[in-house]
């Protein structure tokens, strides 16, 4: 487990369906417009196509030199030397995740409450996910939305953890995550909708985030 990890402030999540690419391409193309960390998400694709996808993600992002975490799937982040693993509630437990992968593996946890993020917080984990902070189209299943006052408090409650907000982010709303005390914003639709735009679109949610957190810049 990592002493602190550093989170960039935008946290790019992959959508083959929103973005009409391999998440492979993806990869290489938010790497390229400036992101550093990324999950890759798939949640229809059978496990050997997931399994061949992550491959050649795994493959672009060390080309790139970026970080790239696995959703859910612990077994194909191993499989692949992915450089670790983000877990929802229903998945396997943080700490059996952590004696599969090694203590250098990073391991993200999502949370919902602030119940859940404390317990989480005691876990082998090096960053905890909070959200959705508002509503979002991108999960069928969210739960119901936590809002930017719930996340505050989780920072007051756990200011030494660090703390990725998840949910419906966007250039309009991100400088309010980041006030609120998100390390991270985890953004889908608004990083890689329109495979063409993903350039862009990282453009304005870093200029957004930045702008919060040191002001005064450009």
């Amino acid at each position: 487990m990592h002493s602190r990890l550093e989170l960039p402030p935008i946290y790019p999540i992959t959508d083959r369906k929103l973005s009409g690419l391999s998440h492979s391409e993806q990869v290489r193309r938010l790497a390229a417009a400036g992101a550093t960390f990324i999950q890759l998400r798939e949640q229809l694709l059978p496990a050997g196509e997931f399994y061949e996808e992550a491959v050649n993600a795994v493959t672009a992002a060390r080309e790139a030199g970026v970080i790239l975490l696995i959703n859910d799937r612990v077994d194909i982040a191993k499989m692949t030397g992915a450089d670790g693993v983000h877990l929802g509630q229903d998945d396997v437990p943080p700490a059996a995740a952590r004696e599969l992968l090694g203590p250098n593996a990073i391991i993200g946890f999502s949370t919902h409450s602030l119940a859940e993020a404390t317990a989480a917080a005691s876990e082998p984990v090096d960053y905890i996910a909070f959200g959705p902070i508002f509503l979002t189209d991108t999960k069928p299943d969210t739960e119901p939305v936590v809002g930017l006052e719930c996340l505050a408090e989780i920072r007051n409650a756990l200011p030494n953890i660090p703390l990725v907000a998840i949910g419906g982010i966007n250039a309009e709303n991100i400088a309010a995550v980041i006030e609120a005390g998100a390390d991270a914003a985890a953004v889908i639709s608004s990083a890689v909708a329109g495979g063409e735009n993903i350039a862009k679109n990282l453009a304005l949610l870093t200029t957004s985030a930045m702008v919060t957190k040191h002001p005064g810049a450009k």
